[in-house]
């Protein structure tokens, strides 16, 4: 009996020491990090700085792989088949928290279906033309668009994006009546706007560089105030129309992840938002450093869900 109880009392110890021992070797392979974009886009290229300065914390590299399509929420749903152990996580975009409601059959459940990790950014977004188009600014694509009810079409990254539903409330704040038309990400948006195949373009700041070109023109931007690589182009509360739209995000894993593996990779994240390297690109794109923890991210999701609920049932939004 006694050796009976020693051997049990051993089993007991070890089988408390091995998530101890699992935790202090977290990771020892590579993490993945799904990106629901498209290669080259202000996100892909954000994301890809960070993971790189994660992984150097980590001990481990972060490797980016691309699910573009579905208006961004084609991580989050891969997440669902994943295993809770901290090797593979996603970007969630805030369209993750608006498709459930604008589906008649959710693909998920944004509030307990993912463990929040880490939040990292916000975007800048904007509205943009080809240099040789008739719009000097936002006001007369407005007017010109309100005159022609459903001539004026403008592309997004896809349904249900930030994108999409802003210009969607802009439309519905100014009595204008235009066409949506979703790409799979920046590269397509950019090369319909160039081919004359759309009139506009609503897209984060991956239009920059075109733009400083002189190859677009950027009509309005999006965020509380004028963006410090275009101050000369208003924001849309410049103009009247009481909206801003930054789009926060960060990065999730699939639910019940242990706690203390959430930690170490939160701490990593951390560390690499403020990283220098990763400074300068979010500055290239005017992107502000937000990083929260997992407790006050998943707060602010959690505030995010009820306020974005609320509005697609107050504009009737549907896919």
């Amino acid at each position: 009996m006694l050796v009976t109880r020693r051997h049990a009392f051993g089993l007991g110890a070890a089988a408390l020491s091995t998530p101890a021992l699992a935790q202090r070797s977290f990771p020892d392979k590579p993490i993945r990090m799904l990106v629901p974009w498209a290669p080259g886009g202000t996100t892909d290229v954000q994301m890809r700085a960070v993971c790189e300065q994660a992984g150097k914390r980590l001990g481990q590299p972060v490797i980016v792989e691309n699910k573009p399509g579905a208006g961004g929420i084609l991580g989050a749903q891969a997440l669902l088949n994943e295993r809770p152990d901290g090797y593979t996580l996603a970007q969630m975009p805030i369209s993750v928290f608006r498709v459930p409601f604008m589906s008649q059959r959710p693909p998920f459940d944004p509030l307990n279906d993912f463990t929040y990790v880490s939040h990292l950014t916000g975007y800048l977004f904007g509205v943009v033309v080809k240099a040789d188009a008739p719009w000097p600014d936002f006001k007369s694509f407005l007017a010109d668009a309100k005159a022609n009810p459903g001539k004026f079409n403008y592309g997004t990254p896809g349904v249900g994006t930030s994108l999409h539903i802003t210009m969607e409330q802009i439309a519905t704040q100014q009595d204008v009546q235009w066409v949506h038309v979703p790409f799979r990400g920046v590269a397509e948006n950019m090369q319909a706007l160039l081919g004359g195949q759309i009139h506009a373009t609503a897209d984060s700041s991956g239009w920059g560089p075109l733009v400083e070109e002189g190859r677009l023109r950027l009509l309005v931007s999006w965020g509380p105030e004028r963006a410090k690589r275009f101050p000369q182009v208003p924001t849309l509360k410049e103009l009247g129309i009481d909206i801003v739209s930054t789009s926060p995000y960060g990065v999730a894993g699939p639910k019940a992840m242990d706690r203390e593996v959430v930690r170490v990779l939160d701490a990593a994240f951390k560390e690499a938002v403020a990283d220098p390297v990763h400074v300068a690109i979010l500055d290239k794109f005017d992107m502000p450093a937000m990083h929260m923890g997992p407790d006050a991210y998943t707060a602010f999701v959690r505030k995010t869900v009820e306020e974005e609920s609320a509005m697609i049932r107050r504009m009737g939004l549907k896919l």
